[in-house]
């Protein structure tokens, strides 16, 4: 349909001159749909069941400062002083059940006097959420991925020591274990640590915990686990074996001599696909037990040319030899088995949307326990993301070579800019709660599928 000149443009008016008035306006309309999603979990009262046991006089509650927390983190902000800049927002409070919201100091102070039991018991409200989506998953295999990230901090907080960090040495920090679910994309359980630990402190007894929580409620399933060469060590292969869980573990073999030297000397190199080869043997380090399956490949990769190239002369490519070892006991195919341990990588967008979108780096609190919450409050709104949109439809993939998620998920950045982000007015016409917006077809689309697939499946 064609629209005139006259009919489309308008002439220049005056800059409005401004008005800040009390008005029932929001920015962020969006968050109807998780205040739905909130109702249907029962996420308020599960949240005060973590710190019930506390007698803290306080106006508040702990549990309204964490869901606050997690609110916080959904509209995009970092510091706990950014608080300010929605603090009148209609929407925000009717999420919180709050007619005001809680000044920067009395979450500072909630934070810093939270208890270890309480920690324990909201991380284990996390837990249980991502092990009952594992229940209604119709999948006969789990996929736990095991990693550390460094949340490092300029100032100084309880807890932190400096360890390695390349792009900011000295710097101090914390290093917590993560153990993330491949199928759903989801953080199941955490290790907190100081900075200065290396990767496998303390991992045997948290990987068999995680191991345990999903072998109680699904007792059936196979579960695999995939990790970096820093876990490689008899002690952590010989406790998977024996807890029956299939795995796949990078191997450190430049400090393995004999290994080593077996990959320098090979010759006779098997075809794994159009740029790998790989060789398949029994070994074992001299202080291992028993022998394993060591999976080694080779990738032809090209030379980098450092120095200036004559853009009119034809310069050939150098290749070059990159190697790589695995030990797994998986007894898929070399090329399956290879696939399969790559897909690990799918771990690191985790750690980069709790990093950009959800503030996992930020260090709020010289306590703590305190710093633990603030990292579980990103953790559980990363996860309630995730379950939104598992609510909302349906597994696009089956369980592949991989391991990618089953769903293709939208970030968190994405949900915000559709949905979560759109203006609107509070209006009460005749008593009836009613919030109104621009009109705008993809918006509405998207709201009321999801407020419907949340009221359909309660």
């Amino acid at each position: 349909m064609k629209h005139s000149k006259s009919s489309t443009h308008s002439k220049t008016h005056a800059i409005p001159e401004l008005r800040f008035e009390e008005q029932k306006l929001t920015s962020f309309s969006g968050l109807t749909i998780f205040q739905q999603l909130f109702d249907f979990l029962s996420l308020k009262s599960i949240l005060r069941e973590c710190f019930k046991h506390r007698t803290v006089n306080s106006i508040f509650g702990e549990a309204t400062i964490v869901l606050l927390l997690v609110v916080h983190m959904l509209l995009g902000y970092r510091e706990l002083r950014h608080i300010k800049f929605y603090e009148n927002d209609p929407m925000v409070k009717r999420m919180l059940g709050l007619t005001r919201l809680p000044d920067v100091s009395t979450v500072s102070r909630c934070l810093s006097s939270i208890d270890a039991k309480s920690v324990n018991q909201l991380q284990q409200v996390i837990c249980d959420g991502v092990l009952n989506r594992l229940i209604s998953l119709s999948t006969s295999r789990i996929t736990l991925d095991f990693d550390g990230s460094v949340i490092g901090t300029g100032r100084f907080a309880e807890g932190t020591a400096v360890g390695f960090n390349k792009n900011k040495k000295g710097q101090r920090s914390y290093y917590p274990l993560f153990c993330t679910v491949a199928q759903t994309g989801q953080v199941l359980n955490i290790l907190h640590r100081s900075g200065n630990i290396h990767d496998s402190n303390g991992a045997p007894g948290f990987i068999q915990n995680c191991v345990d929580q999903v072998r109680k409620v699904l007792p059936n399933v196979i579960i695999e686990v995939r990790m970096d060469s820093a876990f490689f060590s008899d002690e952590l292969v010989s406790l998977l074996e024996a807890c029956d869980v299939e795995y796949t573990i990078s191997v450190p073999f430049e400090r393995l001599l004999e290994l080593k030297g077996r990959v320098e000397k090979r010759r006779k190199w098997s075809h794994l696909d159009k740029y790998c080869d790989f060789f398949d043997i029994r070994w074992k380090p001299k202080s291992w037990r028993y022998k394993r399956r060591f999976i080694a490949v080779r990738q032809a990769t090209k030379i980098k040319i450092k120095s200036p190239v004559q853009l009119d002369l034809f310069t050939p490519s150098n290749y070059q030899w990159e190697y790589k070892v695995v030990i797994t006991n998986k007894k898929l195919t070399a090329k399956n088995a290879v696939a399969y341990h790559n897909g690990r990588g799918s771990q690191e967008n985790i750690f980069g949307e709790l990093k950009s979108s959800l503030q996992m780096d930020y260090v709020p609190t010289r306590t703590w326990e305190g710093n633990k919450v603030y990292l579980l409050s990103a953790v559980l709104a990363h996860n309630l993301t995730r379950e939104l949109q598992m609510i909302s439809s349906s597994p696009i993939r089956s369980t592949q070579e991989k391991r990618p998620t089953l769903w293709k998920f939208k970030t968190l950045g994405t949900l915000r800019r559709q949905i979560i982000q759109r203006a609107g007015r509070i209006i009460k016409p005749q008593g009836k709660f009613i919030l109104s917006m621009a009109n705008n077809d993809a918006v509405k689309d998207e709201m009321l599928h999801y407020l419907d697939k949340i009221r359909k499946v309660a």
